[in-house]
């Protein structure tokens, strides 16, 4: 098995919808605000490749939005999924399969763009079966008020018009679920419904691509909850039980959207777990 980050963009959102209920004069110190109040994001995704299987989790926003709708978002820098696919001798047509952690558009937009003409949506990954689950694609499909800004139907709607797409089985194990991708998954419902987060086992490392359970780094501390969480109560229990699995299973935690820090450690300490060590993925994907 070998490991790759996909950088697939980098953008802005509202810091104080990052952190919830947070004083700024303290997560300001971690996630520093600019003049807007606008918090740097990435979108990092990540490439496993295993025997005959490339699987992408993860597709950031695509580029098929409007300028309107990007504007919203602050793009910044010079990252692109096809650039870090090709960086590594890969294009989208090698993917076998998409895990999307869940069907917010920063999560699944890449998955979905026009066809040449922009007249048709079509599967960006032609060759790829796309894998959700029952519960959170219903979730998406319905979605409640809070949410429905973040379920994009042109995101969404195409994948299962394609006929690509497969689900993962719920069983109700725990902590984790097997899965048909080779790695486990912890289901996480605080942020959005059963949410998805691999659980891969790598050179005698378990590396957890923590999604929006862990945004960044300076989300580690129980009480800072994102305004975007549907069930914050219940991510406190999630993220409790998570990070408690983390330290004293000296897990990895690979951050989607944090971008200082790619690959995190953590340890229990007085005040609960908090940041270990920092790490790139330079030193853990050899």
């Amino acid at each position: 098995m070998r490991l790759y980050p996909i950088e697939a963009g980098n953008f802005k959102l509202d810091g104080g919808a990052m952190f919830g209920v947070v004083p700024k004069s303290i997560w300001n110190r971690t996630n520093p605000a600019d003049s807007n109040n606008m918090i740097d994001m990435a979108a990092r995704c990540l490439l496993v490749e295993d025997g005959d299987r490339l699987i992408l989790i993860d597709t950031g926003m695509g580029n098929k939005q409007s300028e309107k709708f990007f504007g919203y978002y602050y793009l910044w820098g010079d990252h692109s999924l096809d650039k870090s696919l090709q960086d590594i001798g890969f294009s989208r047509d090698d993917i076998t399969d998409v895990f999307l952690t869940h069907l917010h558009f920063d999560h699944c937009g890449g998955c979905i763009e026009y066809n040449k003409d922009r007249s048709i949506l079509i599967p960006a990954f032609k060759n790829a079966t796309y894998w959700s689950n029952a519960d959170h694609w219903q979730w998406a499909v319905e979605p409640n008020k809070r949410e429905k800004a973040s379920f994009l139907r042109e995101n969404i709607q195409p994948i299962k018009e394609s006929g690509q797409l497969q689900f993962i089985d719920i069983k109700n194990s725990t902590p984790f679920e097997e899965s048909p991708l080779g790695f486990k998954v912890f289901f996480a419902s605080g942020h959005t419904e059963k949410q998805m987060i691999p659980i891969i086992e790598y050179n005698g490392m378990t590396i957890c691509f923590v999604a929006d359970l862990i945004p960044t780094a300076g989300h580690l501390p129980l009480p800072y909850v994102m305004g975007y969480d549907t069930r914050p109560l219940l991510t406190l229990d999630e993220k409790e039980l998570f990070l408690n699995l983390a330290a004293n299973n000296n897990y990895y935690l690979f951050l989607e959207h944090d971008p200082n820090n790619q690959i995190i450690t953590v340890q229990q300490t007085e005040k609960g777990v908090r940041l270990n060590e920092s790490l790139s993925c330079n030193d853990i994907f050899k």
